[in-house]
């Protein structure tokens, strides 16, 4: 190349030829040296008997090949085989559902029971069932009648809200959705403070600024409830979070549909609580439909539960028309959000056997048969059956229990219907210790609106 490169200068005499005889001589000089060190590495290889070593011996650095990933995440092992895990690849078996008596009220007898109910427990449990049923018959009757705007029954749903909340203790926190009326009841929310919530009157704690059957209570650590879904997710971790940070022996618990769990807030949720261990148990009550939409349309995988271990948490389905084996899974879970304070994912197969709400005509959309079946399986009849096998309940106990809750709820209306509502002015107040400028300009705007406008602000509601 060095003599190619002195020809062509000597024939063109070109000007720049020292300059071009310089970069040629250095090419050279590296071509010599990269020449020399391949010998070398090659020289210091062995060659196999066969003459057929790869050749990608010269690139490994040891002779043992790694077996695993450590990798921030967590250590992982390799493979050479390439493998799909779920879908139509390899699709996992479903999660079994857990049920301690069967649909006729008779009990399993291999069941596993770690918390057995005790007689108090059980029947107080059953009354609360009793007087649920009532208030939902009778509050959506009065719906009807335009006493009040709207109300949402907990039709099937009954045993997953109590067998749940008898579980709890007053120190855990609820974060619920709007199906709950049961768990709130059960902690103490008497019919009268529920029938007060319906109405929104003087005596309804948020002073008539939320819908009717969003309900809260301070006093029995339960929140109150926001009709947007999901939001309640992130909110009880943080709640959990806190509990963990104060070493407090409690956990926050968070209701919520296979509809919300549709939404970003759900997935947000649970890997906040996974990655911070916040002893949280989250309720799903996967009841089959979100409004019109099937849990067909939901989801592919396992339902509900089965996203739990992809988030590194433990996870359960229950029978939720089962309300002894909603029991023993909610305290088994509250232990072990407790104890190894984590958080725990729990499943209740609720089917909703009523309609979404008064807004709502479930009949459009699903079969009258499917609803009739499903009715028949009553939880609170489920439950009897097996109190009374138990020698705890008789018909004639239970024949008082429903007069009782029926005579409560109709005085319970008739008591929240009469009492007069809170004054328009008490939208503003509550929130500062004094009123700042903006809501004082706010207000006198609305009264000034309402003088103007009489007929804007309804007659029962004053002004002042």
């Amino acid at each position: 190349m060095l003599a190619a490169w002195r020809t062509v200068a000597q024939r063109r005499q070109c000007p720049r030829a020292p300059a071009l005889l310089a970069a040629a001589r250095h090419l050279a000089s590296q071509t010599a040296a990269a020449s020399t060190q391949s010998a070398s590495v090659a020289a210091e290889v062995p060659s196999s008997s066969s003459g057929s070593e790869p050749s990608a011996r010269l690139l490994s650095s040891s002779q043992q090949p790694e077996e695993r990933m450590d990798f921030p995440g967590g250590s992982v092992p390799f493979t050479a085989a390439m493998s799909f895990l779920g879908g139509t690849f390899s699709p996992r078996a479903p999660l079994p559902c857990y049920r301690t008596i069967d649909s006729a009220g008779l009990a399993i007898a291999d069941a596993d029971i770690p918390h057995e109910l005790d007689q108090e427990t059980a029947v107080k449990m059953y009354k609360t069932m009793v007087t649920l049923q009532t208030v939902d018959v009778i509050f959506y009757e009065a719906q009807r009648q335009g006493r009040f705007s709207f109300y949402m029954t907990s039709s099937g749903e009954e045993a997953t809200a109590i067998g749940s909340a008898a579980a709890l203790t007053n120190d855990d926190v609820i974060f619920s959705q709007y199906r709950e009326q049961g768990v709130i009841m059960y902690r103490g929310f008497s019919v009268q403070d529920m029938a007060h919530q319906c109405f929104g009157n003087i005596h309804e704690q948020g002073k008539g600024r939320q819908m009717p059957i969003h309900y809260g209570s301070k006093a029995l650590n339960f929140h109150t409830i926001s009709s947007t879904l999901a939001t309640q997710l992130p909110h009880a971790v943080g709640a959990a979070y806190a509990l963990k940070l104060q070493k407090r022996n409690a956990c926050a618990v968070a209701y919520f549909g296979e509809g919300a769990a549709s939404e970003g807030d759900f997935h947000a949720a649970l890997n906040f609580a996974a990655t911070l261990k916040a002893p949280v148990v989250f309720i799903c009550r996967n009841n089959g439909w979100a409004i019109s939409t099937p849990a067909t349309d939901q989801y592919r995988g396992d339902g509900i539960a089965g996203r739990g271990p992809g988030y590194g948490m433990a996870s359960l389905r229950v029978d939720g028309g089962d309300a002894r084996a909603v029991y023993n899974a909610t305290a088994a879970a509250r232990k072990i959000a407790v104890e190894q304070q984590v958080p725990v994912l729990v499943e209740a197969m609720s089917y909703r056997s009523g309609h979404h709400s008064t807004s709502d005509d479930s009949s459009r959309y699903r079969a009258a048969e499917e609803m009739r079946q499903w009715r028949a399986r009553d939880p609170v009849a489920r439950f009897q059956r097996w109190l009374v096998d138990q020698g705890w309940w008789s018909d004639a106990q239970d024949t008082s229990a429903r007069q009782e809750a029926r005579r409560d709820v109709i005085k319970a209306l008739e008591t929240a219907q009469k009492a007069p509502k809170p004054p328009l002015s008490a939208m503003f107040e509550d929130v500062y210790a004094r009123m700042p400028w903006h809501l004082e300009k706010q207000q006198a705007e609305v009264f000034a609106h309402v003088r103007t406008h009489p007929d804007a602000c309804p007659a029962d509601i004053p002004v002042k």
